[in-house]
């Protein structure tokens, strides 16, 4: 079997299986906290606000362009002083998870983040889900916070945790 390819994906080309992917953890998870799947013109939004904001949108395809996993990252919160900080977020297609795609697409994250002189990156977890927090301690991120109780799907409360990484990015930070 060929090794998943590493892409920029694009609205043209990924908008669709992005939003599948989207949509099943919508519907079958609490990876997003959203109750109602998207329609695809959502994602002329979802890609434009990337693109202004200059926020990487990475794929792993199989030999056929399928999109296995993408990974991205955007504002954390609006105010100057946050520049250096985003937020991240990786999807992995249901029919692949448990290859190693989510680490792959993550190492790819943080080095876009690196390239692009972020020094933080956050990630927003429901704190019962194992196998993000499993992957994202095995790459260096540290818990830094549980907002416990601040969602509510599937019939319960569900509580957020933080995982932080510190990249040694950039090399002259400025204020502005």
């Amino acid at each position: 079997m060929t090794p998943p390819r590493l892409v920029d994906c694009t609205h043209a080309r990924h908008a669709q299986a992005i939003l599948d992917i989207l949509n099943h953890a919508i519907v079958h998870s609490t990876a997003l906290y959203d109750y109602t799947p998207r329609p695809l013109a959502s994602m002329e939004t979802w890609f434009a606000t990337k693109d202004k904001g200059g926020f990487p949108v990475l794929g792993l395809e199989d030999e056929t362009g399928q999109l296995l996993a993408f990974g991205s990252y955007g504002t954390f919160r609006a105010f100057p002083a946050f520049k250096y900080t985003v937020e991240h977020s990786v999807y992995v297609h249901p029919d692949h998870r448990g290859r190693g795609l989510g680490r792959q697409i993550m190492q790819a994250v943080i080095a876009a983040a690196r390239q692009r002189q972020v020094h933080a990156l956050v990630g927003a977890i429901d704190a019962s889900n194992a196998g993000s927090i499993a992957l994202h301690t095995q790459l260096g991120f540290q818990p830094v916070g549980t907002l416990p109780q601040v969602g509510f799907k599937f019939g319960r409360w569900l509580d957020l945790a933080f995982y932080q990484l510190l990249l040694d990015t950039p090399q002259d930070p400025v204020e502005g």
